[in-house]
């Protein structure tokens, strides 16, 4: 707005801020100028290779530095002479040598004690060095160090020499305001008036402790506003409370803590931002993002600040806490330099005690205990005297580890101090004489009964080390002047907080060791090391892929992205896959007495946020919700031109005058757009405003306005007004990712997309299919760092990746090729724990990342798909549902602009064709496929779900053999005719039941010449297979493995082909020929006719003859196939028969029997559970023994009871 107005005024503010810029040069030499005096080492090879000549370019002495020994343990120390800004650095080796550094780290310190390690991305930075002695190599730092020390530590150095080095140190003066506070004092800050009212504040500030609790600031109002800053068992907690102008004290207070490990005696640095609720909070490189609780805007503070401390407890909600003690730098609220008020004594600071404006540093020497099993420190105690005094401070993140063992005199025993399960634990015990010795850690050359270490060697740091109340000099033990040790890093706490930040993602819990940290990840939905994975499937679409029925499920739209799951409704059909979405009212709800001025108002909860419907629809292809209007005068859209007395809003807030049926934009209704409104002067049934009941109702189909999130209604407060609405639930279907494919048609094509942004946590997962021996799938390079995902042979997946610490690879060996053309599945993912890659459902492959080194991975390329850009050959063949980390990459999209790819991929039933069960037919579609239930006695996606019906005493099914049935009927006459001549020499039989009567007739099929084949229960339950063949006798096949009318579910199967006759029950298999024969018979069997008189009551399901579905056609088709059905048919599940607890007093017919009444009764209480009863028949061939189709002759019958 400004650049408008004055654009003079603002290009020379632009002009000026740069020649600002340019004028702060921090790039000087700082080295060059220093005495002999500023340079020290750890040891020198001759006095000609003293520190004192470890200047760049020069060639004094020797021509460099170079220790006594070249060893990890050695360090050149640069003493800048004041605390100055670090920029830069370059080395040499030692002039004309063979001696040089080829990598090292630096550390720096503002007193030469207590030393840090220059890190990048919470890594110790490893500098490369020299390849020669007198070449250059600089490096420019990420982010500049504030410190007067400097030290350089070789790592490595030239094979065929020493270690040698020159340095230079680049960086300019460095000023600042510093404030010491002892604990008890403490600066405070006074407004010229009563209130400072704000709503927005920026506090920055730098500050160093050993102490890990006290208050940095602390600000209240009589109104219950407040603001905190302290420290907390070394951690930054900010406490706010904005108050409440209607309450005085609410709950809105709002506490955040940040940091870790802050009482170390390093510089941290604090930056607080607020503007109105909103507050970022940032401590070191950390920063949380946070809205305050409560109503207010403004922050009310009363008369003053206190800095260091409060200086006054006891007002109102004030914090009773220790004052801070330790140095705090740059002290700014809101623009005003505090300390550089204070140092200048003006009137807004009051000192409180006794501050200081030069920080104080206590010369501390800690030490780190690296290893788990080589580290300890030696030190003396002090011989023949009475009693024994040790103390110390140490920190760790290990649960056990062995603090501290000594030998007692006298042979009075040994003393132990160990951590056990987070517990401090003394343990003194009988022991061999020996000479008193203190230990920290456990020498290797102790035996057992010297160091007793009942637990772990420790690992953490110690500091403040005093034996016998004299504090030991940990710097002479560094010199080799003072006791031993081994794996020691001395005058450095080298200790890392791998909870901070936080990389357990989905709202895991962390928790460490040394080494390494932990994720627990229950009651997140989300699994993995870094509970990365949801356990939850994206889309109903998924769901249905894995043979899941319609049901109620959790979808995770964006899988390992920052969505959280979200309860639907999977309605799994043969034709669609629907999403169901409820919300808190789907029922039809009634109003009266809104008007204008006091509108009826209803919002929709889907249980779920904005961003995860919105994901929900944005995946499907069509989403839709019922809209219904019942008016009795009461207006709707008031069409044509006036305005609505009704109105929906939906995603986004908008608000959106069409209704159900209609289009966006459109004040109309459906009836309006159809033009069949009541009255055709108005565009909505209920603008006629009629008294009568009538009703405006249609789909809400936009997908961009879904879901509706709330309903207005202003026009039933007239006499005889009313109207009643309902909305119904989100429903889409259609997965656009699911099904989402591109082919990859030569070697050289590729598709592209921006780059994969993906550092500390990654996941690829896609499916592919190929007949090539090779080919990248994907990649994605950085200027060292790559991401590669590929098949380098027909049963070999490798993912590669590289972070920076060298390449690393997990490959799956497939046993079977993967090159089969058919669909296969691959995910692979890293994260800061682990590297890992599945390929179908064969075993993971997991690598364990390194605990340290480079772990950012860095990427800056495209992202190739099918191709790469770092070799020739591609890959050849399909790729589909490509995820990134959760997000869904469009395909298809980008290669219908993409030669030599191609949208899509078909082929589906090449891979799912084995989906589809009981004799249904894959069906290939552009986006997947479906099973065909028709030539099947199942139904659903998948052909699985029986098709069973409950039949009571009287109730039967015919179905006449006229001609083929398929789905619809088929009048064709040729087809008939082909159809009828066909000899069948083998048949397929398949049918479940279940009943508690016997006997029972179960199947009849006969023909035009008395041939039959009957299936039935014997009166003691057998099961029978009695054939009538033309030239034969009767043939019987009896199954009496058990009582089969026990109510509980059997499944038949009957296979016969020739002469050849199989009978599947259940799990029994019996065959052979036709082996036990009585006399013919023209007319129906004793034993048939007895079963038939009695019938059959129970349960069947998913009869099947050959290409047949009798019971099927009668209940999905009764009008259109040639079935009859008589008395009472009633479909329901056999299944969820069997799981209940049927009570029915029935027992198995016997002669003896009962009374007529009792069977009555007996079947009454049957009819309770709703037990079917079935009967079919149908024919043999007369001559021939196998079956035969005769039109108009053969039959099915079913007898009644």
């Amino acid at each position: 707005i400004i650049l408008c107005v004055v654009k003079g005024q603002v290009l020379y503010s632009f002009m000026l801020l740069i020649t600002e810029i340019r004028s702060y040069n921090c790039d000087g030499a700082l080295v060059s100028t220093l005495p002999s005096s500023a340079f020290t080492s750890s040891s020198d090879f001759f006095s000609t290779h003293s520190p004192s000549f470890a200047k760049l370019n020069r060639r004094d002495g020797a021509g460099g530095w170079s220790p006594l020994d070249s060893n990890e343990q050695q360090w050149l120390q640069v003493d800048l002479g004041d605390r100055v800004e670090i920029v830069g650095v370059a080395t040499q080796g030692r002039y004309g040598s063979s001696d040089w550094v080829t990598s090292y780290t630096l550390m720096f310190s503002d007193t030469g004690r207590n030393w840090k390690q220059y890190r990048k991305d919470d890594t110790v930075w490893v500098f490369t060095g020299n390849s020669n002695a007198d070449s250059v190599v600089h490096h420019k730092l990420l982010h500049s160090m504030k410190a007067r020390f400097l030290r350089f530590i070789p790592l490595k150095w030239n094979v065929g020499g020493h270690i040698g080095l020159r340095v230079e140190v680049f960086g300019c003066s460095y000023k600042s305001d510093i404030a010491d506070f002892d604990g008890r004092s403490s600066l405070l800050y006074r407004f010229n008036q009563k209130l400072m009212s704000t709503f927005k504040d920026v506090v920055s500030l730098k500050f160093k402790s050993m102490q890990e609790d006290g208050v940095l600031f602390h600000g209240e109002g009589q109104r219950g506003d407040y603001i905190t800053l302290e420290l907390q068992k070394g951690k930054l907690s900010l406490h706010i409370n904005l108050g409440d102008s209607n309450l005085h004290f609410t709950n809105s207070h709002t506490s955040i803590t940040l940091g870790s490990l802050l009482d170390d005696q390093h510089w941290h640095s604090v930056l607080i931002e607020r503007f109105n609720k909103q507050v970022n909070f940032t401590v070191d490189k950390h920063t949380q993002h946070f809205r305050t609780k409560g109503d207010s805007d403004h922050l009310d503070i009363d008369y003053e600040l206190s800095f260091g401390g409060i200086p006054v407890p006891g007002k109102p909600g004030t914090f009773q806490r220790k004052n801070f003690h330790g140095c705090i730098e740059n002290l700014y609220y809101n623009g005003v330099n505090i300390i550089d008020l204070a140092k200048r004594r003006k009137p807004q600071i009051y000192t409180v005690g006794n501050v200081t404006f030069s920080c104080s540093e206590p010369q501390i020497v800690p030490i780190t205990f690296v290893s788990s099993s080589r580290s300890y420190l030696l030190l003396p105690g002090t011989p023949q005297i009475d009693g024994l005094s040790v103390s110390f401070q140490f920190r760790t993140w290990n649960k056990d580890g062995l603090l501290l063992s000594t030998e007692l005199s006298e042979n009075s025993g040994s003393l132990l101090v160990y951590l056990h399960g987070g517990r401090l634990t003394l343990l003194i015990q009988k022991m061999a004489e020996d000479p008193v010795e203190i230990s920290e850690g456990c020498p290797d050359n102790f035996t057992d009964s010297q160091c007793l270490n009942p637990i772990t060697a420790f690992q953490g740091c110690m500091r403040l080390i005093f034996i016998d109340n004299q504090p030991k000099d940990l710097i002479l033990v560094q010199q080799g002047s003072l006791g031993n040790f081994s794996d020691l890093h001395i005058d450095l706490c080298d200790i890392k907080d791998r909870c901070l930040p936080n990389y357990c993602e989905h709202g895991g819990k962390c928790s460490q060791s040394w080494t390494t940290f932990y994720c627990d990840c229950n009651d997140t939905s989300y699994t993995g090391a870094t509970c990365h994975n949801s356990i939850y499937e994206q889309s109903c679409e998924a769901y249905r892929h894995q043979g899941k029925t319609s049901d109620f499920f959790y979808i995770d739209s964006d899988g390992s992205g920052p969505l959280g799951p979200l309860r639907v409704f999977c309605n799994i059909t043969e034709d669609k896959i629907w999403t169901a979405v409820q919300h808190n009212n789907t029922g039809l709800t009634r109003v009266q007495g809104a008007g204008p001025e006091k509108p009826y108002t209803m919002s929709f909860n889907y249980n779920s946020s904005s961003e995860q419907l919105e994901a929900v629809i944005n995946s499907a292809e069509y989403c839709e919700q019922e809209a219904a209007y019942h008016c009795k005068k009461s207006r709707l859209l008031n069409t044509p031109n006036g305005i609505p007395f009704a109105w929906w809003v939906g995603r986004a807030n908008e608000k959106h005058l069409y209704w159900g049926g209609s289009l966006p934009g459109i004040q109309q209704c459906a009836c309006g757009l159809e033009e069949s409104c009541l009255d055709m002067r108005y565009f909505c049934n209920c603008d006629a405003d009629r008294e009568e009941w009538t009703n405006d109702t249609g789909l809400l189909a936009f997908k961009d306005h879904l879901p509706v999130t709330q309903i207005v209604i202003t026009d039933t407060n007239r006499s005889n007004s009313e109207a009643a609405w309902k909305i119904g639930p989100l429903r889409c279907y259609g997965d656009r990712q699911f099904w989402n494919a591109a082919s990859f048609n030569t070697e050289a094509s590729y598709l592209h997309f921006p780059t994969f942004h993906a550092e500390v946590s990654a996941d690829i997962s896609f499916f592919f299919k190929t007949t090539s021996l090779s080919g990248v799938f994907l990649e994605n390079l950085g200027m060292k760092d790559f991401i590669r995902v590929e098949i380098r042979s027909p049963k070999e997946i490798t993912f590669s990746i590289d972070v920076g610490n060298g390449p690393t690879e997990a490959t799956v060996q497939s046993p079977t090729p993967l090159n089969d053309n058919q669909w296969h599945y691959v995910r692979a993912e890293r994260n800061l724990k682990q590297t890992s890659l599945q390929v179908d459902n064969l075993p993971k492959k997991v690598l364990e990342a390194p605990a340290e080194g480079h772990f950012r991975l860095q990427l800056n390329s495209q992202l190739f798909v099918g191709g790469t850009a770092s070799r020739q050959k591609g890959f050849l063949g399909c790729i589909r549902s490509l995820h990134l980390n959760g997000q869904k990459l469009d395909l298809e999209e980008r290669a219908k602009m993409t030669p030599g790819v191609k949208p899509g991929c078909p082929g589906h039933c090449s891979s799912y064709g084995n989906l589809c069960h009981n004799g249904g037919k894959c069906v290939e579609k552009y986006n997947g496929y479906s099973c065909d239930c028709t030539g099947s006695a199942y139904e659903g996606p998948y052909c699985k779900e029986e098709v069973s019906a409950l039949f009571e005493a009287g109730t039967s099914i015919t179905y006449i053999f006229q001609e083929p049935y398929p789905v619809t009927k088929n009048t064709s006459t040729s087809s008939s005719a082909i159809y009828a001549d066909a000899i069948m020499s083998k048949e397929n039989i398949a049918f479940s039941f279940l009943t508690a009567h016997a006997p029972s007739l179960l199947l009849y099929i006969n023909t035009y010449f008395h041939e039959y084949l009957a299936v039935i229960l014997s009166k003691n339950g057998n099961l029978q297979v009695r054939y009538k063949l033309s030239k034969d006798g009767l043939l019987i096949f009896t199954i009496d493995s058990g009582n089969f009318a026990n109510r509980e579910m059997h499944r038949v199967k009957i296979n016969r082909e020739g002469r050849e006759l199989i009978i599947q029950v259940c799990h029994g298999l019996f065959s052979g020929p036709f082996f036990c024969c009585v006399a013919d018979s023209l007319t129906m069997d004793p034993e048939v006719s007895k079963a038939n008189a009695y019938g059959f009551t129970g349960c069947m399901s998913s009869v099947w003859y050959n290409h047949i579905a009798p019971l099927k056609a009668a209940l999905r088709h009764p009008s259109i196939a040639p079935v009859t059905v008589k008395g009472s048919l009633t479909e329901s599940s056999c299944s969820s028969l069997t799981e209940a607890d049927v009570n029915t007093a029935t027992t198995i017919y016997s002669s003896s029997g009962t009374s007529l009444q009792e069977e009555k009764w007996k079947l009454k209480e049957y009819r309770s559970v709703r037990f079917p009863l079935f009967f079919t028949v149908m024919q043999l061939n007369n001559s021939t023994g196998a079956l035969t189709v005769r039109q108009f002759q053969q039959f099915v019958y079913v007898f009644q009871s």
